[in-house]
């Protein structure tokens, strides 16, 4: 049935998101370990939905009638969907792992066994294993009480003739995937929970059965509302319990009695339960091993070298002469890595400053800035406290950065810094110039392989004297930056974004050319979705390419008639944001770090710059009207969001490979 509501749900939006990721896994097309990767990707998103989005959910139920109607209607009716639509997928998943991608590997001469299909051989390489692997590591609990389950941990649990429970964690630290002896050059592996079972069969005489507890990771409110309605919902807010269950995954085949007592020692009903197949925790998948010498992935594409810089003897002088453009993971990461280490070696840089939202590990950015810091530079980092499940790794480098000198900033209570932004402040004949960097994605040359971003180097002053400002809000030395050029939220972003909406609406309605392009992550802010339609209703001809959650709805008359929206899953992440607006036929362009959800716009520093060079204008909009021609791995996101796939070109070719071929 056609849906004729304003705005599609936010939360079921994203589980159609994960429905893409899942249709990837069964795509003949991909290499078969690429389709067991996709399945690894949408487990791992899936956990993540349920730790954040669905604990909120459930945290909301807990608040009064009159405040809870101001953020959600009705969250009960909301869990049962998600539960639904979460069902669903669950069983598709089985389906593609079970009747698609088993039979694919046994194709391949690899045979994935259950403990019951071990042979006499097997049995004893199994007995062998457990014992010099798996036993002195085994943690068994017997227990009628209620036992604590760690979030995420994978358990065997068996109902005992006393109606005791038997609960095995399997340790988190062992591979989960054990290669069996080949035979014949055929292949054999299996799952360490089959290893555990053949060995607990052996001792006990029962049947065990797999269980995952989803917890709640943390209470996230705060990205979505501000203010006064904030402190209200904080106040009635009960004291948490820690760890609340937001999910129970357990094995379809589990018993009813076993289910019934699980239900009553984990003190979780029917709701919390979704059913699964014999395993779980399948974003283990990522460390799936190929046995075999033949290669089943993707063909590498090796990051490509930006042809721009040749002739040049170091960054300044090449961003100097006009801006660059950097596009990963296509190109490769270098250019920033360099940029920053020539920074930090050159004696005419004064001072380097910069926001670190998600750094990796081993982290080549922030060795760079120690190196500043220990040539005399002046160095000024914000680190981002609360980007989720990455605080531990961000507050390890700032504590680094700050022991060896360098002014660390930590987040601040009531908004998130989520611009990524680098300023560096070099004398040139006795004159100081300053060199900017404003990018869609982190400073992490780990995911710059595999998240599609775009990052513009610039000196151009009309930029980088407002990049200086934005800094100074970061130093708590201004209030407000004074922007013309830059996009800087909360400030000016949705003022300025509405204002272009409008002014496209003025040209549609006097019967001028008019028209918006967008590619983004997200569409969710309500305010933002009704100027779209009222700009579809004046005539404003509307493409978005949104990957993700995406509350506007398409295709309805009266409403968004002239809104077209496709979507791309495809081997690298999209990740990159880009705005287009006719004006007039002085079309205006813009690329930076915010979506369009409420977070990005009003409660989070975000950075979005105008593209001023005519050639990177020109270059941008090339990559942008490939991937709108997608005919490979582009989905309509009709009224239902249903993911039918664009018509598809036999002859075509993804638009992730003609990019990078445009690259080259």
């Amino acid at each position: 049935m056609l849906n004729t509501d304003q705005y599609y749900n936010r939360d079921l939006s994203w589980l159609r998101f994960n429905h893409r990721v899942l249709q990837e896994a069964t795509d003949k097309g991909n290499p078969l370990y690429e389709r067991i990767k996709f399945l690894a990707i949408f487990s791992s998103n899936l956990d993540e939905f349920f730790k954040v989005r669905v604990s909120d959910i459930r945290k909301i139920k807990q608040l009064d009638k009159p405040l809870r109607k101001r953020l959600i209607t009705k969250p009960n009716k909301l869990l049962r969907e998600i539960k639904k639509q979460v069902d669903i997928q669950q069983k598709e998943f089985g389906r593609v792992f079970f009747t698609e991608i088993i039979p694919a590997l046994q194709n391949e001469g690899i045979n994935l066994l259950s403990h019951k299909e071990f042979n006499k051989e097997q049995q004893a390489f199994s007995k062998k294993y457990y014992e010099e692997n798996i036993q002195l590591s085994q943690s068994l609990n017997f227990s009628k009480n209620k036992p604590f389950l760690e979030n995420e941990a994978l358990y065997l649990v068996s109902q005992m003739e006393d109606d005791m429970l038997l609960w095995v964690k399997i340790n988190e630290d062992s591979p989960r995937f054990v290669v069996l002896p080949s035979v014949d050059n055929k292949h054999y592996i299996t799952f360490v929970d089959d290893i555990l079972k053949h060995h607990l069969k052996t001792i006990y005489e029962q049947e065990f059965y797999s269980i995952k507890i989803s917890r709640d990771a943390e209470l996230y409110i705060d990205n979505e509302y501000s203010g006064n309605l904030l402190d209200k919902i904080k106040s009635a807010l009960p004291n948490r319990v820690s760890g609340q269950v937001t999910r129970a995954l357990i094995d379809e085949l589990t018993p009813k009695k076993l289910q019934l007592k699980l239900n009553e020692v984990l003190d979780i009903n029917e709701t919390d339960i979704i059913k699964g197949g014999t395993y779980h925790n399948f974003k283990d998948l990522f460390g799936f091993p190929n046995p075999t010498s033949k290669n089943l992935s993707f063909l590498d594409l090796p990051p490509l070298s930006n042809k721009e810089f040749n002739g040049y003897s170091n960054m300044f002088k090449a961003i100097k002469d006009k801006d660059r453009l950097l596009c990963f993971p296509y190109q490769s990461y270098q250019p920033v890595i360099q940029l920053l280490e020539e920074a930090s070696n050159d004696v005419n840089v004064q001072r380097i400053k910069i926001t670190l939202y998600r750094i990796s590990k081993d982290s080549l950015v922030a060795k760079a800035l120690l190196n500043a810091v220990k040539n005399g530079k002046e160095v000024f980092v914000f680190i981002e406290t609360k980007a989720r499940f990455d605080e531990e790794n961000n507050i390890k480098w700032g504590k680094i950065l700050e022991e060896n000198g360098a002014n660390v900033v930590y987040s601040y209570p009531g908004i998130k810094v989520h611009s990524k932004i680098l300023y560096i402040e070099r004398i040139e004949e006795n004159t100081s110039h300053i060199y900017g960097y404003i990018s869609t994605g982190n400073f992490n040359e780990k995911t710059s392989e595999i998240y599609t971003d775009f990052g513009l180097l610039t000196a151009n002053p009309k930029i980088t004297g407002e990049l200086c400002q934005v800094f100074q809000v970061l130093e708590r030395q201004i209030i407000i930056p004074k922007s013309n050029q830059l996009l800087v939220s909360p400030f000016t972003t949705r003022s300025k974004f509405t204002e272009l909406i409008d002014l496209e609406i003025e040209n549609a309605t006097a019967g001028k050319e008019a028209y918006i392009i967008l590619k983004l992550n997200s569409l969710q802010d309500t305010k933002m979705i009704k100027l779209l339609y009222k700009a579809s209703n004046a005539g404003v001809k509307i493409r978005l390419l949104i990957r993700g959650i995406c509350c506007l709805i398409p295709g309805i008359e009266g409403q968004s008639e002239n809104i077209v929206i496709t979507s791309i899953v495809d081997r690298f992440l999209e990740h990159g944001r880009i705005y287009v607006f006719g004006n007039s036929g002085k079309e205006k362009m813009y690329l930076g770090s915010a979506d369009w959800m409420t977070r990005n716009l009003d409660h989070r520093i975000e950075v979005i710059t105008p593209i001023l060079d005519p050639d990177i204008h020109l270059k941008l909009k090339e990559l942008l009207d490939i991937q709108l021609n997608d005919t490979i791995k582009s989905r309509l996101i009709d009224a239902n969001q249903n993911n039918n796939y664009v018509e598809k070109d036999a002859l075509g070719e993804c638009s992730q490979h003609i990019i990078y071929k445009t690259l080259l």
